[in-house]
Formats: structure tokens, sequence, C-alpha cells
């Protein structure tokens, strides 16, 4: 049974967190070039999930892996193609 906030009743009184409907999750640093995945979300302060949305990686998008060297990658998403370093490849959380 679902509950508040995404959380399930594990039995035995504990809560767990669901599990995620649409599969396995992995930060957008760790996809494969040519892959193409789903941003699930943005992590970080409030001004650069804003920026990131702007650029558009907002819930739901696609985002095709162009490229990739050392974790940095070149995506493309929304009709842009973009170039992103690791640190911010790994903020983006997809599945």
């Amino acid at each position: 049974m679902e509950g508040v906030m995404g959380y399930q009743h594990a039995g035995s009184g504990r809560i767990a967190a669901s599990e995620p409907r649409s599969g396995f999750q992995l930060p957008l640093a760790m996809a494969s070039e040519g892959q193409t995945v789903t941003v699930a979300r943005v992590r970080g302060p409030q001004d650069l999930r804003q920026r990131m949305a702007e650029m558009g990686f907002v819930q739901g998008a696609k985002v095709k892996v162009v490229s990739r060297v050392n974790g940095d990658v070149v995506v493309s998403v929304k009709g842009a193609t973009l170039a992103l370093n690791r640190d911010m490849a790994m903020r983006i959380v997809t599945c």
C-alpha cells in the first residue's frame, strides 16, 4: 500500500521508499554514448536546478548522449546540443 509522499509500508512497522516506476536510476555521467535516457530529477541548489531547467533538463525530458569522454558528455535535449562537465552530468539523475 502506497502511503504519503511515495513511501510504502514495508511490514513490521518499517517504511521504505517506493521503487521508481520507470526503472533503475543513474547519473547522466554514467549513461552510454548513443543511449537515450529520461530526466528523473536534478540535484543541487535551487539556482542550479532553475538554470538546468532553462536549458531543458526538466523531469520527463528525453536526453540523448551524443558523445562522452571521461564523464564529460555532449547531449541532445529538446532540440539543443549541449556539453556538460562530469560534475554537472552527475547532478542530473536519469532513468
